[in-house]
Order: structure tokens, then C-alpha cells, then sequence
């Protein structure tokens, strides 16, 4: 075995030593210490000599700015300098520019040449689920980690030998069950820990109640205590405030920020609730013990059995979505110079962006400085047909932008080793042989496959995103829009070669297009043979699927009814999680009578659900309307009050609600009054100090969104 092979974890031990720690074949774990000396980057050498403890100063060749590398004593000593280097930036001290890379674990990475998880299959990582049940005094409120009678009262763990346990506060008081869950963690010596928010909640409640109790969070190797800091977490467009934990030898994994990733791509799930996922994901089983929120703290002295059933089950499901989800993300961390963690964490642009960096500095090459951000057009995206249509093709150009960037030789000029497209034509290629191996495999070895294949294309797909990315050190904003350009001129020319052979164009969107192709047998597949002909060489187009009825709306906006009877809708306009459940349950149902040739029972739908709002038969939690905060409630008041901000109310009831809100977290609201038109702001309420019997949602407003919706459908 290489001395970088069955890597679990590398960690920065003391001052100047790091730590490297193994899974061995027989299921142990190993671990040894070395000298590591941190270093940073430099554009003059003589900056250099400001600096303290340096221990090695090494010219990098090539045309980059970056030129030294600068390695120092220690940590400590590393630390002082990157203090050093700001102030005399400040003070104009410097006669060049510095570059950190403040990951100390990449670091590591980058100075041993090695990646996590080399030799070692995803079943060979030893992975524990955490979760926790927790008493509330206040029975209308949160629980609170620093009120005293907030006890965790249940600790569930769990992990992939088939070993799990549900500790119980019953059993020797709060400090006893922390103290269990401390001691079985370091015996199970787990390679990850897995929950579903486990950062912003498990963690940070057991943080707290081991603090009231004298004890040390150390769920971490060699006993190490638990570390956390403010961060933020971004998925799409959504931007969340956490409480980051990391833990010493281990990788911590939240399916709940995994959930969050996978919806960014799909955008069909309501919720990212650890329930919800488990039934979105077809893991929730039939004898999954439901326990409501609110019943919990009685539940533990009236029915404890019961309740250590549901928490049990809770980390089951966590365990069946990590299954899912996350293996994309180990394979990924075997190319890329990031922890597990981080690779979760951190966006697709710096993962390339490390893997880049560390083939410059492992050939010893200087980095350059990113260019400035630019504008450029985007890709083709039209409608050029609404309304319904039957028998559709969907044709999709495989890999569009990675083909184009390969084909044209289009990578950044900055970029003088030709790293970029190296690395993007070896991983397509690893990508096609995964992708070919899973047809091939069945069962477990298919999964596998699977996994591969899905982290080798978002990694490829990752490359075009970079060469746009303002930050990224290797950015050209010129080859991305030349990228954009190519892939329109593709597209366009499919349309083209479509309309010329008879063919309708009904959608189009950035690598694929639908289409009817008409009534002939084998059209469609011909009409695809005619597109590929048009080609360059390089690009490949493939018919990939088959539509009995599709209903256009505008650009980007639509509804499909696939050859199984199911109904995909796609586009803001048809599904966007701002609108209201009932709202987004209507549309889905219309879609369905509409693909489905069943227009004519469309209005009585209509009928069916105005009257359920009149009668106030749908639930509160259908009519409520769930908003992310993008500030935090404090910052938006003193900005109301300045007029520096306009009034909102899911910021409104969130500054005025009894619980902490932070940047991220989200707010579900009903609009109250009985006008149709009335101020949001002014006439809402927060749906968790909703009174069930009171009944005081403003029916005319609701009615009258709905009417809205039906006539824009029609």
C-alpha cells in the first residue's frame, strides 16, 4: 500500500506538525505525525525579508505574478506573518502583492501531493449518524441550549456495521448521556459524522449542554474538542448563517446542506425537512415511527419507548440519504485537494480552482492574478412555440460547453501549463468510462458506477462556470463568452436543420431543444441522425427522451408528461417555491388534466378549490408563503429605520418573533384581514403562532391570487 493510498483525514496537529490518519484494510485506523511548515505566496522576493521564521523561500518559474513561496517555522509563526502582510499592505510597506490559501488542511494537501480517499471504497468509510430529541419548558417556543431545563433527553447513533443505539436521559441525567455519547463516539472511531442540520442544531445544542455540564465536546480523534465558527452556507441563489463545526480526524457531512445542493439542480422539492427528503427519496418505510414536534417533550415521560423509536428512525433515514447523495462527493475528494467537508461545502468553482492551483505549485509554477470581472452573453433560451403539443422529443447536445471548450481548444490564456484542459479532457474521458461501466453493472457495482460517473460530470460541467468566475485565479472572460457564442451558433443550427425537415421547434434552452417531428415512424430518431450530421466535429447530440404531451408556457417554462404517466413541471413561473402550496398544487393538478387531454375538467377544479378556501377546508400551512431571509431581522430594522430598506414581512414578523432568526433561515407567513388588497406587511402572521380553531386568513386575497393563476393557465 502507498504511503497516499486509504487517506481519511489530514489534520494540522500542533504548531508545526500536521497529522495524517489511515483506514486500513482490516478495518483500523492509523495515524502519524510530521514536520508541515505553512507558506503563502509572494510577488516580490524582497518582501520576503520583512517577514519572521522563514524557513525556506522557493522560486516558482512561468509567466505568473506569484513568483515565491514562502514557508515559515510553525503555525504561529505563519499566523504573525499574515498579520505582518496586511499591515504593510495597508501602509504600502509592500512593493508587491501576497496570496494566502487560508485552508491549512488544503495546505497539507497541496504540499504532499496526495487526496483523501485513494484505495478506499465509499463502504470501507466508517460513517456515524447523530441525532438528538430535546425537552422544551416553553411549550410555544424552540428549545434553547442555555436554559437549564432544555435537556438533550435522547441521543441516537448509528453507523454503517449495522450498529446503532438509542441513549436515554432516564438513564443517569443529562451529564451521564453526554458523557455516553462521548465515549461511544471515540470507540466507534468514526471517518464521518452525519446528521441532518447536525451543524446548526446537534452540534450546537450538545456544545452547550456539555459547556453547563463541565465537559468538553471532544468528539474528535486523540479526544479533541469539537471547534466551531459563524459561517455561511450558499445553494443557489440561497445564501444561509450557520454555526460551522469541525471535528479533529473527521469529516462532518449534513444531508440537510446535501438535500439543499441536490434541489438546486432538480427545484421539485417542497421542503428540505429530513421527512420530507425521506419520502421524496423513497427511504421513508412503512413502520417509520412520526412523532409531531410540538409532542416531544411529553412524549419522554409519557411514552419514552415510542419516542426513542421515532429518534432511531431519524438517523435510519439520515443514513439511507447520505447512501444517496453523498458518494458523488467522496469521489470528488479523491481528485480534489479539499477535505471531504469541504468539498460539500465549498462552491464547484473552488473545487477547480484547487485542483488547478495545486498542479501549478506542485510543478513549481507561479500563479497568476485573476483578470476582472467582465460581462457576456449567456446561452439561447426561448419559447418559439406555447401552448399544447403531443408526441415531443427532447434532444440534448452531451456536454455542450466541456465539447465546445475541447474541440476549440478554449481555455484561459493565463493558463501557460495548460492545466484547464488537460485535466477537463481526462476527466470527460473517466466520466464516458464510468458512465459505460454502470449499463454494464448491476447491483451494488451499479450504484458505484453511478456514483462515479455523477462526480466526474459535475466536475466537468464545473470548467465552463470557472472561466467566468470573477475570483478564480485562472478566469477568462473572453474564452467564456467565445464558449456561450459556439454553444448559441450549435443550438441555432439545430433549430434550423429541425424547421428544414418539417419539424416543429418548441423549446429551447442552452445544450437541448424539444421538438415534434411528426407522425412517421423513426422521425424522431432520423431527424437526430440529420442534426448530428450538421455537427462540428467533437459535438455529439443525443435523443434522450420521449414525451407523449408538453405544455409551453413561456421561455424556460413548461410542463411534461413523460411515457410513465408523470407530470415534470419546470420554470418559475409554474413552480417557484415562492408561491404559496396551494397555489403550486393547483398548477400541478391543472397540468395534469391539460397533458393528460382532460381540459374540460380544469374549471371544475377551479370550483373545487375556491370553495375549499371559502370554507377554510385547505390547511394554513397550504396558504402560507415561505421566504429566506436575506438579512438578519437586527440589520433590517436599523435599515427600515434609516429608509436605507423598504418593509417586508417575512423580515418583519421575523425581528418581532420569539426565537432567533439568522440570514438564511426561513420564515412561513399567512396574509390576514378580509380584502383582497391589503398591506402583507401590516396583515400577516407567522404560520407557527397560527391557532388552528381561530381561523383568520384573508380569504378574498387568497381567492383572488387563485383566480389569477387559473386565468393565466387558460
Amino acid at each position: 500500500m502507498s504511503d497516499y493510498e486509504r487517506i481519511v483525514a489530514v489534520e494540522c496537529a500542533e504548531d508545526s506538525f500536521a497529522e495524517i490518519f489511515w483506514r486500513l484494510a482490516d478495518g483500523t485506523v492509523r495515524s502519524q505525525r510530521f514536520q508541515f511548515n505553512p507558506w503563502l505566496l509572494l510577488e516580490e522576493q524582497n518582501d520576503a525579508s520583512q517577514l519572521s521564521a522563514v524557513t525556506e523561500l522557493r522560486p516558482l518559474t512561468g509567466d505568473g505574478a506569484l513568483r515565491y513561496q514562502v514557508f515559515f517555522q510553525d503555525l504561529p509563526s505563519y499566523t504573525k506573518a499574515v498579520a505582518k502582510l496586511g499591515k504593510l499592505s495597508k501602509s504600502h510597506g509592500l512593493k508587491g502583492a501576497y496570496r494566502l490559501f487560508s485552508d491549512i488542511q488544503q495546505q497539507i494537501l497541496f504540499s504532499l501531493h496526495c487526496r483523501l480517499f485513494q484505495g478506499l471504497d465509499f463502504s470501507e468509510l466508517r460513517r456515524l449518524q447523530l441525532d438528538i430529541e430535546t425537552h422544551c419548558e416553553a411549550s410555544e417556543s424552540f428549545p434553547n441550549p442555555e436554559t437549564p431545563e432544555d435537556i438533550v433527553t435522547l441521543i441516537s447513533l448509528k453507523d454503517n456495521t449495522g450498529w446503532e443505539i438509542c441513549l436515554d436521559a432516564h438513564d443517569g441525567g443529562e451529564k451521564t448521556l453526554l458523557e455516553r455519547m462521548l465515549k461511544l463516539v471515540a470507540e466507534r472511531d468514526p471517518d464521518v459524522i452525519e446528521g441532518h442540520n447536525i451543524h446548526d442544531f446537534d452540534l450546537r445544542y450538545l456544545a452547550a449542554r456539555c459547556k453547563l455540564h463541565g465537559l468538553k465536546l471532544s468528539l474528535g480523534r486523540g479526544g479533541r474538542e469539537a471547534k466551531s465558527r459563524p459561517s455561511r452556507f450558499t445553494a443557489g441563489e440561497r445564501i444561509k448563517a450557520y454555526q460551522r463545526f469541525d471535528i479533529y480526524g473527521r469529516h462532518i457531512i449534513d444531508t440537510y446542506h446535501l438535500v439543499q445542493l441536490y434541489d438546486v439542480i432538480h427545484r421539485d422539492m417542497d421542503s428540505h425537512s429530513l421527512k420530507y427528503a425521506a419520502k421524496y427519496f423513497g427511504v421513508s418505510t412503512p413502520e417509520r415511527t412520526y412523532v409531531a414536534g410540538g409532542d416531544i417533550s411529553e412524549m419522554f415521560e409519557s411514552n419514552p419507548e415510542r419516542l426513542r423509536d421515532y429518534c432511531l428512525d431519524d438517523v435510519r433515514e439520515t443514513a439511507a440519504i447520505a447512501n444517496i447523495l453523498s458518494p458523488s462527493y467522496f469521489y470528488q475528494a479523491r481528485v480534489v485537494p479539499l477535505s471531504y467537508q469541504n468539498c460539500v461545502l465549498r462552491g464547484t468553482a473552488a473545487r477547480v480552482e484547487a485542483i488547478l492551483c495545486a498542479d501549478y505549485l506542485h510543478q513549481r509554477a507561479a500563479l497568476p492574478w485573476p483578470q476582472e470581472a467582465q460581462e457576456f452573453a449567456g446561452a439561447v433560451s426561448e419559447a418559439a412555440e406555447t401552448g399544447i403539443f403531443h408526441d415531443v422529443w427532447h434532444a440534448d447536445v452531451r456536454s455542450l460547453y466541456p465539447s465546445v471548450m475541447l474541440a476549440s481548444r478554449l481555455g484561459p490564456a493565463s493558463d501557460y501549463l495548460g492545466s484547464f484542459l488537460r485535466f477537463l479532457e481526462q476527466f470527460r474521458k473517466f466520466r464516458l468510462e464510468a458512465k459505460d461501466a454502470s449499463k454494464r453493472a448491476q447491483g451494488a457495482e451499479r450504484e458505484h458506477w453511478e456514483a462515479l460517473q455523477s462526480s466526474w460530470k459535475i466536475l466537468i460541467n464545473s470548467f465552463y462556470g470557472y472561466l467566468g468566475f470573477g475570483q478564480a485565479t485562472f478566469n477568462d472572460f473572453a474564452q467564456a463568452s467565445e464558449v456561450t457564442a459556439q454553444g448559441r451558433a450549435i443550438l441555432l443550427g439545430m433549430r434550423d436543420v429541425l424547421a428544414a425537415n418539417g419539424a416543429t421547434v418548441i423549446e429551447m434552452d442552452t445544450d437541448g431543444l424539444y421538438f415534434q417531428a411528426g407522425q412517421e415512424k423513426n422521425a424522431g430518431e432520423e431527424l437526430a441522425a440529420l442534426i448530428q450530421q450538421s455537427l462540428p466535429a467533437g459535438i455529439t447530440v443525443e435523443l434522450d427522451a420521449h414525451y407523449p404531451a408538453m405544455y409551453s408556457y413561456k421561455s424556460k417554462n413548461y410542463a411534461l408528461l413523460d411515457d410513465k404517466g408523470r407530470v415534470h413541471i419546470a420554470g418559475a413561473a409554474l413552480k417557484s417555491r415562492g408561491m404559496e402550496p396551494f397555489l403550486r398544487n393547483y398548477i400541478s393538478r391543472h397540468m395534469e388534466m391539460l397533458l393528460q387531454g382532460r381540459a374540460q375538467d380544469t374549471a371544475a377544479l377551479y370550483e373545487e378549490y375556491v370553495q375549499k378556501l371559502q370554507e377554510h377546508q385547505l390547511p394554513l400551512a397550504d396558504l402560507a408563503k415561505r421566504e429566506y431571509l436575506s438579512q438578519a431581522p437586527d440589520k433590517y430594522l436599523e435599515q427600515v429605520k434609516t429608509g436605507k430598506s423598504k418593509r417586508g414581512a417575512a423580515l418583519e414578523l421575523a425581528a418581532s418573533a420569539k426565537r432567533v432568526y439568522k440570514i438564511g433561515d426561513s420564515v412561513q407567513y399567512f396574509v390576514t384581514g378580509n380584502k383582497k388588497s391589503v398591506s402583507v406587511v401590516e396583515n400577516s402572521r407567522l404560520l407557527e403562532q397560527a391557532d388552528p380553531a381561530s381561523r383568520d386568513e384573508n380569504v378574498p386575497y387568497y381567492l383572488d391570487k387563485l383566480k389569477q393563476i387559473h386565468e393565466k393557465l387558460l
